[in-house]
């Protein structure tokens, strides 16, 4: 009998001492279901608004190349110098062309106040000299050409010829870019280019930096590529020191509305395969199984498993059992 009564005592007491224990002070989030816009994500890549191909306007053997890859130019700045003989033959020719053409019209002049000559020798002797001046021009802009500079302030990006290689009219030597204006492009499915009109906001999601902007629909293909049934669109990016250009993204194009329930990311607890919340219900924590859908800057979307009027635990959920009786923050 004696031990019969020292069992059941001890049972009481693992029960007291293993009772949950009443928590304080909890966050809560009531649940209200909202229409928020419905979208659908296409694929794209952010790129530089600015960039060119630079190519040679003579050919030559490119004698130095002065720039490496990632550096930063300024507008004028030298890039690359052709050894361009013939034209600097040309060049000295075209000048002794102009000497020789401007010594015949003083000759010509002075024989005409002479009256010496007739008025259709210093007119040809005039036109000789105009002829020789626009050949010396001409030699000069060819010359220029051997110097390849910056069309405008930017970055090398790639370098497609190397000291020693023949540089000739419409072979590319680099490509440099401005990547102080940048913009994502996408290629969107023709089911879903009446969505998008230039000017539109749409939101531009950068994986690999985790953040998402706000961007400005700026071009609007009016064809689609004949394999993919895609339109090419180009939505302008606010600067920021984390995009680089070639980065993957996601762009958000709304398709519609409906309601949906959407609440803190701190209130979902990951268990194995399963995505759980705890509610308050009447001053004790309830285990829910939710499904959840996209996340958003705002929360997180839950399919199935709430209802409005409910209210999730934001405060630490992963640390609560089911059952334990809490006091909400007031």
């Amino acid at each position: 009998m004696k031990t019969t009564t020292l069992l059941c005592s001890l049972s009481v007491s693992l029960l007291l001492s293993s009772a949950p224990t009443l928590v304080h002070a909890l966050e809560t989030h009531s649940v209200a279901s909202a229409s928020r816009p419905v979208t659908e994500e296409v694929v794209g890549s952010v790129r530089t608004r600015i960039r060119s191909v630079i190519e040679a306007k003579v050919s030559g053997r490119i004698s130095e190349m002065p720039i490496i890859l990632g550096q930063k130019v300024k507008a004028g700045e030298l890039l690359a110098k052709i050894d361009a003989r013939e034209i600097q033959a040309r060049l000295e020719q075209a000048e002794a062309q102009r000497e020789q053409a401007s010594r015949d019209l003083d000759r010509a002049r002075t024989l005409a106040q002479k009256q010496v000559s007739s008025k259709q020798e210093l007119d040809a002797a005039e036109a000789r000299a105009r002829v020789a001046e626009a050949a010396l021009s001409e030699a000069r802009t060819m010359m220029g050409y051997a110097n390849v500079t910056a069309p405008f302030d930017g970055v090398i990006s790639r370098r497609l010829a190397e000291v020693g290689d023949l540089a000739a009219p419409g072979r590319p030597l680099l490509e440099i870019e401005d990547r102080g204006e940048l913009r994502f492009e996408a290629d969107v499915p023709e089911a879903l280019i009446g969505m998008v009109n230039a000017g539109d906001r749409l939101e531009v999601t950068i994986p690999t930096i985790r953040k998402t902007f706000n961007g400005v629909v700026a071009e609007v293909s009016p064809t689609a590529e004949a394999a993919s049934r895609t339109f090419l669109v180009k939505l302008d990016l606010p600067a920021s020191s984390k995009l680089r250009a070639g980065q993957f993204g996601r762009a958000a194009v709304p398709v519609g509305e409906a309601k949906t329930i959407r609440i803190p990311v701190a209130a979902i607890v990951q268990r194995g395969q399963m995505e759980i919340v705890f509610v308050n219900d009447q001053g004790k924590a309830r285990l829910r199984l939710v499904k959840i859908g996209k996340t958003f800057s705002d929360g997180v979307e839950i399919l199935a498993g709430l209802s409005d009027g409910d209210v999730v635990i934001v405060t630490e959920p992963a640390r609560l059992i089911d059952g334990q009786p809490m006091e909400a923050a007031k």
